[in-house]
């Protein structure tokens, strides 16, 4: 790299901007993720007329891809550090493809489960490559819009994936869905890999929108190789476990709203089958919107001088949090489905301005060399631990015939993801190159 090039250029937004075009192969990317989690789902009431599979053995399923999917965080980030974005995340989009579109030719329970194990590993690179790529295409005030744009995508695929799937599976079957997915994320996996390119190897970016981007901290991918930090080692820093923790208190209520939603709806105000189709997709929807401001407004607030984009990170993630709480623990007293349905897409809205912004965090506190790894590990640790909170949830309600309790102790948790991102996150961790 001509380093005389980008330090005497001026720093000024270049008026092309190439690079903002890098973030659709991510929302899409993160949006095949999504329809293909969401095919046990809209596929299992049929499944379990055709192949006898009981309600237990659909959960199995999905819990079988759960945890590969949190297990298989901490090497897939690594792996990425390592060999680069664009090779894993390539490899990682063909097994998911594939695992998806042999669950379509399969009728024995035990190969479902290893193929949703296969789909959790191979999913497992989606976002820890978003990160990576964002930190390679970004500089660092631009990366939590970035980020939301991208982290956006997990919500538009439970808003907009449901009506798709059901068109298909009505007009073709359930085996199908997994066809047609499957063979969707092939596509994508091919077209990635041929026209995906870092920015120093970019074609269609100008010089002086490379000069702009290396002279703001981006410019080239790292390697855990120009790095003298041990993969391990990331554990010992306060940091890291601040984000880990922060991201599991989100995870907590996120996966509440992802499986109870629909039912909290169903059960408490009695809606039809049609109803339901329209009011569990507008808190998604919400979410989407969330993540983009949520980015939009932590670049502003470091355009306007206000403060560093790393603490920018900080302080909106921690409001968003209480806001989050507030939200969720008023939830059980609301008597109307407008009120319920109000509350639900504004705390979808919070908490996904809290993951986007988590991600882009990510990218602050790692060295540009172990972005992927940093972020996996926060996602490790909201997705291991926040695997639990269905089961609690289930419990609670079985237990007490209400959901009150259940969202009142999951606005709790929530809130105290202000507590690890905003006093646990403290500095990021230095590196010192080798030469």
């Amino acid at each position: 790299m001509n380093t005389n090039i980008s330090t005497n250029l001026p720093t000024q937004t270049p008026k092309l901007k190439f690079r903002y075009t890098v973030v659709i192969w991510l929302l899409i990317g993160g949006m095949i993720n999504y329809l293909d989690r969401s095919i046990l789902s809209i596929a299992a009431p049929k499944m379990m007329t055709d192949l006898g599979f009981s309600a237990t053995d659909i959960g199995l399923l999905g819990t079988a891809f759960s945890w590969s999917y949190a297990v298989m965080q901490l090497p897939s980030g690594w792996l990425i550090d390592r060999f680069g974005a664009k090779k894993v995340y390539t490899l990682g989009v063909l097994i998911w493809s594939a695992a998806t579109f042999f669950s379509g030719m399969v009728a024995a329970l035990w190969v479902f489960v290893l193929l949703r194990i296969l789909l959790g590993a191979g999913e497992a690179p989606c976002f820890p490559t978003s990160a990576k790529v964002t930190a390679n295409w970004y500089p660092k005030k631009e990366r939590g819009l970035i980020t939301g744009i991208w982290d956006s995508s997990s919500k538009w695929g439970p808003a907009l994936a449901p009506p798709l799937l059901i068109f298909i599976m009505v007009t073709f079957g359930w085996r199908e869905l997994f066809y047609f997915a499957g063979l969707i994320g092939g596509i994508f996996a091919v077209l990635f890999f041929i026209f995906y390119q870092n920015p120093n190897k970019s074609k269609k970016l100008s010089k002086k929108e490379l000069a702009y981007i290396e002279a703001n901290g981006s410019g080239k991918e790292q390697r855990t190789k120009d790095s003298n930090i041990n993969w391990l080692s990331l554990f010992k820093y306060r940091s890291v476990w601040g984000m880990i923790f922060g991201y599991f208190c989100t995870i907590w209520i996120w996966n509440i709203f992802l499986v109870f939603l629909p039912l909290y709806l169903l059960d408490v105000y009695q809606i039809s089958l049609a109803e339901l189709g329209i009011y569990a997709s507008i808190p998604w929807i919400g979410g989407a919107f969330g993540n983009i401001t949520g980015g939009y407004l932590t670049k502003k607030m470091v355009d306007l001088g206000w403060t560093t984009a790393m603490k920018s990170r900080q302080i909106f993630i921690s409001i968003c949090a209480v806001l989050t709480a507030v939200c969720v623990i008023l939830l059980p007293f609301m008597n109307s489905i407008a009120s319920t349905i109000t509350l639900m897409t504004l705390a979808l809205a919070f908490i996904s301005a809290i993951t986007g912004n988590a991600w882009a965090l990510a990218t602050d506190v790692a060295p540009s060399s172990m972005v992927a790894s940093v972020g996996s590990i926060q996602n490790f640790g909201g997705y291991f631990g926040g695997a639990f909170s269905p089961v609690v949830a289930g419990f609670i309600v079985e237990s007490t015939g209400s959901y009150s309790l259940a969202f009142i102790s999951g606005g709790i948790i929530v809130g105290c993801a202000a507590i690890c991102y905003l006093f646990i996150v403290k500095n990021p961790i230095k590196e010192e190159t080798t030469s």
